[in-house]
Parts: C-alpha cells; structure tokens; sequence
C-alpha cells in the first residue's frame, strides 16, 4: 500500500500549522518526550543542564523543527518513491553516538502525535494519525538503518 496524495497533504497542512507556533508546539514535543522518558534529557544538548524545557530556547526550536521538518520530507518521499532516503548521511552516526535504541524512537512517534493532535485540535482525526505515523516509520526506518 503506497503513501496516497489525500495523505500527504494531511502531513503538510498540519506540518504548516505547528510551524505557526514553533516556540510553543516546540516545548510542547519535549515536554512529552520526558514525561514519557525522562532519562531521554541527557540526549539532548538544550536539556542537559535545565530542570525543565526551557521555553525560547533556539536550539530547541531547531531541532523540533527538523524533526518535524524530516517526517514531513519523509511524507512527500514516501508519496513519490514509496520509501524513505535520508539526505544527511550523518543522521545515523548522531543517533548511534546519543545511544538511541528501538524504544526511543517509539517515544518520539508517541510524542510527535501527540503535539500534532494539539497543533490540529478538533481537526484530530485516525485519517491524519496513520498519516503522521506512517511518515515517521518510514524516516525511523531509514534512520535505522543508517545506524548500522
């Protein structure tokens, strides 16, 4: 089953909205990154030495964005080759070099929805979920392979 058109425009229309509140939605997805796995804060360099998730913080807001961004990349890919390719080759030595395992990757897929449902609020639907999802398996396949 292949990635459909409806699909991605779902991934893109609420990749847009998150990104009309960055800063919010941004501390939002690390705040359920750690309340799911609190241990998680050491592997990232903007949480290290914070007692909670700092808000403003420029860091942070980049790399929620290429997250997101990534997943969102992963949809058209998807959608136009039926598989994911990463484009940084460095991708898989970052991860293997923070130690992320399988369980990781579940924490953030839990985590990405869940700020997507709040970006989209009564828009939330299984439709836009399995498209969401379905994007990031694929960005989390391609990731790990790249790690071995």
């Amino acid at each position: 089953m292949g990635f459909s058109q409806g699909q991605e425009a779902l991934v893109n229309s609420s990749w847009e909205a998150y990104k009309q509140n960055l800063p919010h939605y941004s501390v939002l997805f690390y705040t359920f990154i750690l309340e799911k796995a609190p241990a998680a804060k050491g592997m990232f360099s903007f949480l290290k030495d914070s007692n909670e998730v700092p808000q403003g913080n420029p860091s942070l807001n980049a790399h929620a964005e290429k997250v997101f961004g990534m997943v969102r990349d992963a949809a058209v890919q998807l959608r136009a080759n039926g598989v994911v390719v990463l484009g940084d080759a460095t991708l898989g030595a970052v991860h293997n070099q923070k130690g992320v395992v399988d369980p990781h990757f579940l924490v953030v897929k839990e985590a990405l929805l869940k700020t997507i449902k709040e970006v989209v609020g009564d828009k939330w639907s299984d439709e836009l979920s399995v498209a969401w999802e379905t994007a990031y398996d694929g960005l989390a396949v391609a990731i790990k392979k790249a790690m071995n």
